[in-house]
C-alpha cells in the first residue's frame, strides 16, 4: 500500500483509511466503516437470552421477528433462516417466553443489526400474554363474550361511526371500499391514538360520543395491525367494558388473522381487517341490485306461470257443453219451467172447481134450513113486544100485541088469546 502523508499534500483514498485514523482532511469510506463495525461484532460470538416474542412474521419460509425483555422495553431483532425454524417446535408464537441463541449480524450494505438465531425453545407464556389470558378468562365468566348477547347489525346504516387514527390508511381502507360498495354511506369519524397511553381513554372518549348519537347506526373501531405490543390498548379491560355497555353495535377492525385483542371477543362483529368491515357492515349495492333483479325475475316467472294456469283452467271450462252453448241450458230450464207452470195451473184450477162444488153443496144445505126458506113456504114467526118468539099459546094472552114475520115482511096483531083445539 502506498504512504500518504501530511507533508505530501495529498489526501488519501478513503478506503485507505481506519475508521480510527479518520479526520476531516482524510475521512474514511461508508463501506470501511461498516467492514470495521462488522468485523468487531463479529468478534462477540453467539449468546443465548432470554425474552418474549413480540413480532413473528413468516416471510419466504424464514422468520422475521423481535423478542423483549420483560423487565424492560428494550427490544432485539431477529431472523430465523428457513433450515433452523425446521428444528424449532411448531407451535411457536407471540407472546411466549423463549431463550435463544443468537449472533449478532451486521450488514455492510444497508448497515442494518440484526441477530441470526440458531436455536430457541420456549420457557413458558409472557407475562403480558399470561395477564390478558387471566383477563380473557375472567371476562368470559362474566358472560362478556357469549354469542347472545351480540346485537344485530342494520342492513344498511344511514351513518357510520368510524374511530381511527388520523390519516390512518384504515380510515381511508374503510371510506374507499364502504363508498365503493354503496356511494350514498356517510360517516362520523373522531380520530383517537390507536396505541401507546393516549389509546384507551381517547377511544373510550370516543365511543361514548358516538353512541350518544342517535344518528349513528354501527360503530367501527379501526386499526391497521401490529405487533401485540402496540395493540394492547386494545386489551384493556376498560375499553373492554365499555365496548359491552355501549348500546350501539360495535365492530372491532383492529388488524389482521392473527392479531386478536380482547376486543375482539367483546365486540358485535369481529372483521379481520378494516377493508373487511367496510365490506360486512355496508351492503354491496351491485350485489343487492342483482338480487333485486333476480327477485323481480322470480315474480314474473311466478306469474306467469299463475295466469297460464288460470288461462288453461279457463279454457278448460269453456270447453264444457254448459258454458260453450249456455243458451241450451236456458232453454231446458224454459221448458221445465213451463211444465211446471202448466202443471200448477191444472192443479190449482182442479182446486177451485172442487171448492166452488163443495160451497154450492153447503149454500144448498143452508138454504134447505134456512129460516127463510120455511116462511117462504107460509109459515110465521110471531114476537112479542120484547123481542120473545112465542112457542105457546099461553105466551100470548088476550089482547097481548105480537109482531108477526113472514117470508116478505112483518106485521102488527093483537092475541085474542089461546084457541081451543076444537075451535081451531
Amino acid at each position: 500500500m502506498a504512504s500518504f502523508t501530511a507533508a505530501s499534500g495529498q489526501t488519501p483514498p478513503p478506503d485507505a483509511v481506519h475508521p480510527r485514523d479518520s479526520a476531516p482532511e482524510s475521512p474514511t469510506s461508508v463501506t470501511r466503516l461498516n467492514e470495521t463495525i462488522r468485523g468487531f461484532v463479529a468478534n462477540w460470538g453467539a449468546v443465548w437470552v432470554e425474552g418474549e416474542i413480540t413480532a413473528w412474521n413468516l416471510r419466504g419460509g424464514h422468520v422475521f421477528g423481535r423478542l423483549k425483555d420483560a423487565s424492560a422495553d428494550a427490544m432485539i431483532s431477529f431472523r430465523l433462516w428457513s433450515s433452523t425454524l425446521q428444528r424449532l417446535p411448531d407451535d411457536l408464537k407471540v407472546g411466549d417466553r423463549v431463550v435463544a441463541c443468537v449472533k449478532s449480524d451486521y450488514f455492510v450494505k444497508s448497515g442494518d443489526f440484526t441477530f441470526t438465531v440458531s436455536s430457541m425453545r420456549r420457557t413458558g407464556l409472557g407475562d403480558q400474554l399470561e395477564r390478558l389470558e387471566r383477563l380473557r378468562s375472567q371476562l368470559r365468566g362474566e358472560g362478556l363474550f357469549d354469542p347472545s348477547r351480540k346485537r344485530r347489525l342494520p342492513f344498511l346504516p344511514q351513518v357510520i361511526g368510524l374511530i381511527t387514527g388520523e390519516r390512518s390508511d384504515a380510515e381511508k381502507d374503510v371510506h374507499r371500499n364502504a363508498e365503493l360498495r354503496w356511494p350514498g354511506v356517510r360517516f362520523r369519524t373522531i380520530h383517537a391514538a390507536v396505541q401507546g397511553d393516549r389509546c384507551v381513554p381517547e377511544t373510550i372518549a370516543a365511543l361514548g360520543t358516538l353512541d350518544a348519537d342517535p344518528d349513528v347506526d354501527v360503530i367501527i373501531i379501526a386499526r391497521g395491525g401490529g405487533d401485540p405490543q402496540t395493540l394492547l390498548g386494545f386489551s384493556d379491560e376498560r375499553l373492554v367494558r365499555a365496548v359491552a355497555a355501549a348500546t350501539t353495535p360495535v365492530v372491532s377492525a383492529i388488524g389482521h388473522e392473527n392479531d386478536h385483542p380482547l376486543l375482539d371477543d367483546v365486540a358485535d362483529l369481529r372483521a379481520s381487517t378494516p377493508t373487511d368491515a367496510a365490506k360486512r357492515v355496508v351492503p354491496d349495492v351491485a350485489e343487492q341490485r342483482a338480487l333485486v333483479a333476480q327477485l323481480r325475475s322470480r315474480a314474473r316467472s311466478r306469474l306467469t306461470q299463475r295466469l297460464s294456469h288460470d288461462v288453461a283452467q279457463l279454457e278448460q271450462l269453456r270447453t264444457r257443453p254448459v258454458l260453450r252453448t249456455p243458451e241450451t241450458m236456458l232453454t231446458t230450464r224454459a221448458h221445465e219451467l213451463w211444465t211446471l207452470t202448466a202443471r200448477g195451473r191444472d192443479r190449482v184450477t182442479r182446486a177451485i172447481e172442487a171448492g166452488e162444488r163443495v160451497t154450492a153443496q153447503l149454500r144448498a144445505s143452508l138454504r134447505a134450513l134456512s129460516p127463510g126458506a120455511t116462511l117462504a113456504r107460509g109459515y110465521a114467526i110471531a114476537h112479542l113486544d120484547g123481542g120473545v118468539i112465542v112457542r105457546t099459546a099461553t105466551q100470548a094472552p088476550a089482547g097481548a100485541g105480537v109482531v108477526v114475520t113472514v117470508a116478505e115482511g112483518s106485521f102488527a096483531a093483537v092475541s085474542d088469546g089461546p084457541v081451543a083445539e076444537s075451535d081451531a
